[in-house]
């Protein structure tokens, strides 16, 4: 079969420059091309030879005919059939067959290639729009079996056609949908990928398309989850210090504020997207250009009280609170003078009702910490029992479990009354003190929870 396509393959690029002009010459040694390629869909039912289409060197003849210049060939037959043959669940059939497979099409330049020919096509005919959609199958196929070519594929030309196809001003579809889908996964967990979405003004992209939704919910579920991917986008670029300077000077704050206070869809993941953006010694001067456009006037209300309606978005109390908190906690950590004196004054306004929100706050996920830690420490009386070794990777679930019953917004809300309290107005630290005693709290159960977990230790130094 190989060996018919080869000699098909050739006939026609030689027919091809040999009468360029008079297609009915070439006709005929096209369709039997086509016809061909279409046979050769059987290899994908087949992954253990995969090697054999590297041997035969078939896998750089196919690679030479993404440059075809019959579409109809090309994505009719040619892309469909490395979809199938990339197709994740195939390529865990054979571990072996599909690692000599990868390693061939990333050899030959295998995204570059398709990258130019999506290029050259016009997604108003439906043949070539599905075309691109398979070329990203392919590409999605590659990446979810080996994540670290989402690096060499995003230098390959993939990154700047995403943000272009993405910024495009054509209509919403399914393409557009996936190419989000597509740029997510190569910003996933890749501060290289970041960088060059950085580098190509990415961010500018990102926060343009996102600004459609700061006054309109998206129109369909599908619009919506296009919208999440941008967040999602967004909120990995800005792990790397970098982008958060370009977030900045791009008024990425100034767009996530607004989104807050129109309560539409995108609050949810505008509050996501501000805690990425203030995290950590980097999001210090996010942090000084949140208050200076009266920021605190948005982020308290969202403190004192979940909205109904991020409920009914599907986010959880804990998860809205969580990034609330771990807002408050960054600018605490990261605010001077003015800044700082500004949102310390908000714990004192209404005779310091957010300080009594706070202490709500700790008392709440101290109580679902603790009944999770009875929980665990009952499993583990029970291994013992049975003789069995409780080793480093069950200690690190039991603390992922304890975590996810509330340990790491009790951190934040620990780190946000040590700030208070160390900050030089009485009346706080009163406050604070007054319902710890109130309600049988303790600040040595504070400073455990602080000398326990190293996860906020540099903003809690004042309590050690």
């Amino acid at each position: 079969m190989i060996l018919t396509f080869e000699k098909r393959s050739y006939k026609n690029q030689e027919l091809r420059i040999k009468f360029p002009d008079n297609p009915e010459k070439f006709m005929d040694s096209e369709l039997d091309l086509n016809d061909i390629i279409q046979e050769m869909h059987v290899i994908a039912t087949m992954p253990d030879l995969y090697h054999l289409l590297v041997e035969l060197n078939a896998v750089q003849s196919l690679l030479g005919l993404l440059s075809h210049e019959n579409t109809d060939i090309l994505f009719s037959k040619l892309v469909d059939l490395l979809q199938e043959l990339t197709d994740i669940d195939t390529l865990h059939e054979s571990e072996e067959g599909a690692e000599v497979l990868i390693d061939a099409l990333l050899e030959g330049q295998v995204v570059a290639l398709l990258v130019q020919n999506m290029e050259r096509l016009d997604e108003q005919v439906k043949e070539e729009a599905d075309g691109v959609y398979n070329t990203l199958a392919i590409i999605e196929n590659m990446a979810e079996f080996r994540p670290g070519l989402c690096t060499e594929a995003a230098q390959q030309g993939l990154m700047q056609w995403l943000l272009k196809r993405i910024k495009a001003k054509m209509p919403f579809d399914a393409n557009k949908l996936y190419c989000s889908e597509i740029l997510a996964i190569l910003l996933q967990n890749n501060d290289n990928t970041r960088e060059l979405l950085g580098e190509l003004d990415g961010i500018d992209v990102l926060l343009q398309q996102l600004s459609v939704f700061k006054r309109h919910n998206p129109a369909t579920a599908e619009e919506q989850e296009m919208m999440e991917n941008l967040f999602d986008s967004l909120c990995s670029c800005l792990m790397l210090a970098a982008n958060r300077d370009r977030f900045l000077k791009g008024e990425g704050l100034q767009l996530m504020n607004l989104m807050l206070r129109e309560k539409k869809m995108s609050r949810t993941s505008a509050l996501k997207v501000l805690d990425h953006s203030m995290i950590g010694p980097e999001g210090s001067d996010n942090c000084h250009k949140f208050v200076d456009i009266l920021g605190l006037r948005t982020i308290f209300p969202l403190f004192m009280k979940t909205p109904k309606k991020m409920k009914k978005a599907g986010v959880s109390e804990k998860e809205h609170e969580e990034h609330v908190c771990s807002i408050i906690a960054s600018m605490l950590r990261n605010l001077k003078a003015q800044q700082r004196s500004r949102l310390l004054s908000k714990f004192t306004e209404n005779d310091c009702e957010k300080v009594d929100r706070l202490m709500e706050l700790h008392f709440k996920y101290l109580e679902a910490v603790q009944s999770a830690d009875k929980r665990i420490e009952g499993e583990k009386h029970d291994m013992v029992r049975r003789g069995e070794i409780i080793d480093d990777a069950i200690e690190d679930e039991f603390y992922l479990r304890r975590l996810d019953a509330g340990l790491f917004v009790l951190q934040l809300v620990c780190c946000i009354m040590v700030e208070i309290s160390n900050a030089g107005i009485p009346q706080l630290q009163q406050r604070v003190h007054q319902i710890l005693n109130l309600r049988g709290g303790s600040v040595k159960v504070v400073r455990h929870i602080m000398r326990g977990e190293s996860l906020r230790k540099s903003l809690c130094s004042t309590v050690l």
